[in-house]
């Protein structure tokens, strides 16, 4: 029986009770597909963090690097200041794993309400490929005079022939492998960043060469925001870099129901990718069995899907859009109809029958 080496990192807030549902559904799969998992926890968090000064060592690292994936929970802890932990184990596995993408799919279920006015899922049906190890996050840049009158503040955005090509050949792959609208749209400025757009854009239209069965477009970043708002049908694969990335993927969870049905993935191809929901955690909620783990078991069912567990992944997906059209009232927390755990129970029953 094929085995998966899964690390697992439940992390602060509601991270923890996420990830138990997560791990529940993913167990029911296994059992109905016939594979199993190798689950490794590790503590990786702000009370770590509050208890030894460290967020990641290197021996993490070299722990974590030896698994077929990883499960994350959420990070962030109102106890520490903001920045650390991001820094230290979000960022630091994202750069030391080389999950170069991250990749978050945009997509309303039947059953689940969208802000958007006369739009359904029929519309709402996209993914978004961000750059995930360069641009502003690098954290390259400094002070100058700091804490006098005359500080100076700079913050570089590092853009790599290499690093840009990778992503974007990421999303003509994808864009091929989804087989909907195939196409790719570019998210940039480059009427304002001139130089990193520039290579953004060249390198684009270079690489859209290999794939004369993609169509390309290319709009600004203000431009993006306006169309997910107002014609999300338009869309069906977006790349773009780390900052816009960042911002236009929580419009997309926005569009598509909310942070309780929104995952996402940092992937490394060739290597150890994460699979996490994208909110936080959420500590006001801690320990309730009120929070919407839809994001976090959606994460699994990402994972399944790059591991090449095509069927299992799918019976999640099946199972979360019945859930959520037949059974699950809102996906805000608290307002379920369910608490956290009945929820995981939900899915988990639902994936061994259908």
């Amino acid at each position: 029986m094929k085995k998966y080496n899964i690390g697992v990192i439940p992390g602060d807030g509601t991270g923890p009770e996420v990830v138990a549902e997560s791990v529940k559904v993913l167990k029911a799969a296994a059992n109905r597909y016939g594979f199993g998992f190798d689950f490794e926890y590790f503590d990786f968090g702000g009370e770590r963090y509050l208890k030894t000064g460290e967020t990641l060592t290197d021996s993490d690292i070299q722990k974590v690097k030896t698994k077929d994936a990883i499960l994350l929970g959420a990070i962030g802890h109102p106890d520490v200041k903001p920045g650390i932990l991001e820094k230290g184990i979000l960022l630091r596995l994202r750069f030391e794993l080389d999950q170069y993408v991250n990749l978050r799919p945009v997509i309303l279920y039947e059953g689940v309400d969208t802000p958007l006015k006369d739009k359904g899922p029929e519309d709402i049906d996209f993914v978004v490929v961000r750059e995930n190890t360069e641009g502003l996050y690098c954290g390259a840049g400094g002070f100058l005079k700091k804490g006098t009158p005359d500080e100076v503040a700079i913050q570089e955005s590092i853009n790599t022939r290499k690093g840009v090509e990778r992503c974007i050949r990421f999303a003509f792959e994808y864009a091929r492998k989804r087989n909907k609208k195939k196409k790719v749209t570019l998210c940039g400025k480059t009427n304002v960043l001139t130089y990193a757009f520039d290579l953004w854009e060249r390198t684009f239209y270079e690489v859209a060469k290999e794939y004369p069965d993609i169509q390309t477009d290319y709009a600004h970043v203000d431009a993006t925001c306006m169309w997910m708002v107002k014609n999300p049908e338009y869309f069906d694969v977006i790349v773009t870099d780390n900052m816009f990335g960042d911002i236009i993927t929580d419009l997309g969870a926005v569009i598509q129901g909310g942070m309780g049905i929104a995952a996402g993935g940092n992937i490394n191809p060739n290597g150890v990718s994460m699979y996490e929901p994208i909110g936080g955690s959420a500590p006001k909620y801690t320990g309730k069995n009120v929070i919407n783990p839809l994001a976090a078991i959606a994460a699994g069912q990402m994972m399944l899907e790059q591991l090449g567990e095509k069927e299992a992944a799918q019976s999640i997906e099946n199972a979360i859009k019945k859930a959520v059209k037949e059974n699950i009232k809102s996906l805000a927390a608290g307002k379920m109809g369910y608490g956290t755990r009945e929820v995981g129970d939900l899915i988990a029953g639902y994936v061994e029958v259908l």
